[in-house]
């Protein structure tokens, strides 16, 4: 068995090739279930298991739904990898393979993390059991595995492997709905088997009695993917010395997705747009900050790391500290902002706000749609400040967040309000709007080979920033390539030193960071050589467009021409042949 497999349109990997009837029990409202014969009720009663709290199997249906979207239930497994990087952990792997039994597709995630040993791995299996609680790691419910892989699919098998001092242990657990489907099971019944390394052989682990373990290997290799205990040992071939596999057997068709053809091209590649069916795309924004030692490998390819706020121009960092609570620390919060690279273009707009280094909204809009205010503005923010939805897909609706929904929206307001001249838009401002005019009127619309100074680079502790420029001077110069040509645009700019220090802020008070403005002639000559260039992009793309046709057509043409060269050499050759068989006059 390959060391990843990944998800497709089976049902449950059931002896015989068991089909599943509810294939998307997930959604709301799909679950039918079987009561229970009413025997076995009087039987756990006469056999006293009737003291003890149940969970009826319709809990997984109702779990399944926290989770909407099948990229948030992939994320909330690599979180439990991410998790593991404090226990050595340099990988997740993402792939699929095949159900053998009944050809059915299944998602395979492996890890070399520190593994679970059996207490570990049970409480992995149970509902709501988390002893994740530490401030960074991601997981802290202790549900994320069974609302995601029930999301995913109806069944789940998980192998792994823990190396606890001079113990090494191996455990498999069952979490599958169709065996509770089908054998009209009132509980969740998870089957488990354990075994350890002794004397370098693989043992039975008992905890319980031996016919109990018998009784787990054979729900398993029933309603599992394997057929002999043999198979189920041979996954540990590839899992080292610690680490997880988890297979999921999914229950639903490959969801259709795309764009459209009405989409411009460039929304269809911007990442905002694939992350809705890439999962590449979706986990290579998924973490702020990128791993040194850690790897995403998605059907056999590293994922590459995104960082939104390096994809941004004319960046500046806002600073925030939100009220929180009277006895608790305060907080500051750094909002990266600027407009997308693409802009004007490009429309998109909204704020990617993670915790705990995780992205739960990814462009989450603040402002209504259709109008040009905030357009083209991307922000970008960790907001441990406030709690995320079980799904870490939304944050909890507290008055918290709704004050950083309106403190977020009044961000993307000024900025948009100081800096939309930048990508074109005349200024807002009116005082701004009139210097500038007056600037343009004075200088003369020069060219693009006058010479100006100005700064376009802050320096923190002896690093450049790539922050928007907070101070200008007349000894650094900024170049601008115009476009067409080789020149250089150069322009001075006055002494503005403007400081990023955020002490005294509170929740009303925004420090964007820059009150200095770039002179005009650079504004305009930024604005129009940004235009120029989406612009001629188009124009070289038609012209492609054409030559490629007008070759096309060419090539049509020779091979005519080449035709006929062909039947007139034919001829040529049979009238040849023709005249020197004709006799000689006499």
């Amino acid at each position: 068995m390959p060391a990843a497999m990944a998800g497709g349109t089976g049902g449950a990997g059931g002896g015989g090739g068991r089909a599943l009837d509810c294939r998307s029990f997930w959604k709301a409202g799909a679950f039918e279930s079987a009561s229970a014969p009413s025997r076995e009720f009087h039987d756990a009663l006469e056999a006293g298991d009737f003291d003890r709290a149940r969970v009826h199997p319709k809990f997984l249906h109702t779990n399944a739904t926290s989770h909407k979207w099948a990229f948030g239930a992939i994320a909330e497994l690599l979180d439990n990898a991410v998790d593991e990087i404090c226990n050595g952990a340099t990988f997740i792997k993402v792939d699929k393979s095949v159900n053998l039994k009944d050809n059915s597709t299944m998602l395979v995630f492996q890890d070399d993390g520190g593994g679970m040993d059996p207490e570990g791995v049970r409480r992995c299996m149970s509902l709501g059991f988390s002893t994740k609680k530490s401030k960074k790691t991601i997981g802290q419910y202790g549900n994320g595995f069974k609302t995601s892989t029930m999301r995913l699919g109806a069944d789940a098998i998980v192998f792994t492997r823990a190396n606890r001092g001079s113990n090494v242990t191996l455990s498999i657990g069952l979490l599958s709905y169709t065996f509770l489907r089908r054998t009209m099971k009132d509980d969740i019944v998870v089957p488990m088997l354990d075994f350890k390394i002794q004397d370098g052989h693989i043992v039975p682990l008992v905890y319980g009695s031996q016919g109990d373990w018998d009784s787990s290997l054979k729900i398993i290799l029933e309603w599992s993917p394997f057929s002999s205990k043999e198979e189920l040992l041979q996954q540990f071939k590839d899992i080292v010395s610690h680490g997880t596999k988890d297979i999921l057997l999914r229950d639903q068709d490959k969801a259709s997705g795309g764009v459209t053809k009405a989409q411009k091209e460039i929304v269809q590649q911007h990442i905002s747009h694939r992350l809705r069916f890439s999962l590449r795309a979706y986990t290579s924004i998924l973490y702020l900050k990128k791993f040194e030692n850690f790897q995403i490998i998605l059907r056999g390819k590293p994922v590459e790391q995104i960082r939104i706020a390096d994809e941004l121009k004319f960046k500046k960092l806002v600073t925030y500290k939100p009220q929180v609570a009277h006895d608790s620390q305060v907080v500051s919060v750094k909002v990266d902002v600027g407009f997308a690279k693409e802009a004007p273009v490009l429309g998109i707009f909204g704020m990617n706000v993670y915790h705990k280094n995780r992205l739960i909204m990814p462009f989450w809009k603040v402002l209504q749609e259709g109008s040009s205010r905030g357009r083209s503005v991307v922000g970008v923010l960790e907001a441990n400040f406030i709690e995320p939805a079980h799904d870490k897909q939304d944050f909890e609706r507290t008055p918290l967040f709704i004050r950083l929904e309106a403190k977020l929206r009044q961000i993307i307001l000024d900025y948009w309000k100081e800096k939309c001249h930048l990508i074109g838009y005349q200024p807002v401002d009116p005082q701004l709007r009139s210097q500038y005019k007056a600037a343009l009127k004075d200088s003369g619309n020069p060219g693009p080979k006058s010479q100006q100074k100005a700064s376009t680079s802050r320096r923190t502790g002896g690093h450049t920033s790539n922050l928007l420029p907070e101070t200008y001077d007349d000894t650094e110069v900024i170049g601008l390539t115009a476009n067409g040509s080789g020149s250089r645009i150069r322009s001075f700019g006055q002494a503005q030193e403007n400081s990023m220090e955020s002490v005294g802020l509170d929740e009303n008070s925004v420090d964007i960071g820059s009150e200095g403005a770039l002179d005009p002639n650079v504004m305009e000559k930024l604005s129009e050589e940004n235009i120029g260039l989406f612009t001629r992009r188009e124009e070289l793309r038609q012209r492609d467009t054409q030559l490629r046709q007008t070759v096309g057509e060419l090539e049509q043409q020779l091979a005519e021409t080449k035709k006929k060269c062909a039947q007139l050499a034919d001829d040529l050759r049979i009238r040849k042949s023709q005249q020197q068989q004709q006799p000689p006059y006499i």
